[in-house]
Protein backbone atom coordinates (compact mmCIF):
# COMPACT_ATOMS: atom_id res chain seq x y z
CA UNK A 1 0.00 0.00 0.00
CA UNK A 2 2.99 2.38 0.86
CA UNK A 3 4.54 2.26 -2.53
CA UNK A 4 1.38 2.84 -4.57
CA UNK A 5 0.21 5.65 -2.81
CA UNK A 6 3.71 6.95 -2.79
CA UNK A 7 4.16 6.87 -6.57
CA UNK A 8 0.30 8.72 -6.51
CA UNK A 9 2.49 11.36 -4.26
CA UNK A 10 5.20 11.41 -6.18
CA UNK A 11 3.18 12.29 -9.82
CA UNK A 12 1.18 14.87 -7.74
CA UNK A 13 4.49 16.77 -6.49
CA UNK A 14 6.55 16.30 -9.85
CA UNK A 15 3.36 17.89 -11.62
CA UNK A 16 3.04 20.87 -9.14
CA UNK A 17 7.03 21.31 -9.57
CA UNK A 18 6.76 21.53 -13.50
CA UNK A 19 3.99 23.74 -13.47
CA UNK A 20 6.07 26.10 -11.68
CA UNK A 21 8.99 25.62 -13.82
CA UNK A 22 11.01 23.39 -11.62
CA UNK A 23 12.68 20.23 -11.77
CA UNK A 24 9.69 17.14 -11.59
CA UNK A 25 12.17 14.51 -10.93
CA UNK A 26 14.18 16.48 -7.95
CA UNK A 27 11.28 17.22 -6.33
CA UNK A 28 9.82 13.62 -6.70
CA UNK A 29 13.21 12.43 -5.33
CA UNK A 30 12.81 15.01 -2.56
CA UNK A 31 9.69 13.50 -1.77
CA UNK A 32 10.72 9.75 -1.73
CA UNK A 33 13.56 10.56 0.94
CA UNK A 34 11.18 12.29 2.86
CA UNK A 35 9.10 9.48 2.80
CA UNK A 36 11.57 6.93 3.70
CA UNK A 37 12.94 9.03 6.34
CA UNK A 38 9.76 10.13 8.18
CA UNK A 39 8.74 6.52 7.49
CA UNK A 40 11.51 5.05 9.73
CA UNK A 41 11.62 7.81 12.18
CA UNK A 42 8.13 7.06 12.60
CA UNK A 43 8.40 3.46 13.16
CA UNK A 44 11.65 4.02 15.76
CA UNK A 45 9.52 6.88 17.62
CA UNK A 46 6.33 4.54 17.77
CA UNK A 47 8.66 1.24 19.18
CA UNK A 48 10.17 3.83 21.52
CA UNK A 49 6.50 4.94 22.89
CA UNK A 50 4.20 1.87 22.15
CA UNK A 51 6.58 -1.07 22.02
CA UNK A 52 5.81 -3.99 19.46
CA UNK A 53 2.83 -5.32 20.99
CA UNK A 54 0.90 -4.00 18.05
CA UNK A 55 2.37 -4.32 14.98
CA UNK A 56 -0.53 -2.58 13.11
CA UNK A 57 -0.79 0.37 15.42
CA UNK A 58 3.16 1.05 14.48
CA UNK A 59 2.48 0.89 10.99
CA UNK A 60 -0.41 3.23 11.22
CA UNK A 61 1.88 5.73 13.31
CA UNK A 62 5.39 5.32 11.02
CA UNK A 63 2.39 5.55 7.82
CA UNK A 64 1.30 9.05 9.98
CA UNK A 65 4.67 10.14 10.02
CA UNK A 66 5.68 9.05 6.24
CA UNK A 67 2.20 11.32 5.36
CA UNK A 68 3.85 14.18 7.26
CA UNK A 69 6.85 13.85 5.47
CA UNK A 70 5.29 14.31 1.93
CA UNK A 71 3.33 17.17 2.97
CA UNK A 72 6.56 18.58 4.74
CA UNK A 73 7.83 18.55 1.17
CA UNK A 74 4.33 20.07 -0.64
CA UNK A 75 4.56 23.14 1.90
CA UNK A 76 7.91 23.85 0.53
CA UNK A 77 7.18 23.71 -2.80
CA UNK A 78 3.84 25.98 -2.34
CA UNK A 79 6.52 28.33 -1.01
CA UNK A 80 8.60 28.66 -4.16
CA UNK A 81 6.28 31.55 -6.42
CA UNK A 82 7.98 31.08 -10.15
CA UNK A 83 10.97 30.13 -11.92
CA UNK A 84 14.27 29.28 -10.69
Amino acid sequence: MDIIVLIFLCINIGRQAASKGLSASRWRLYTVIAWITMELLGFVMGVGLFGTGNMFGLYLFSFACAVGGYLFVRFQLEKITGTE
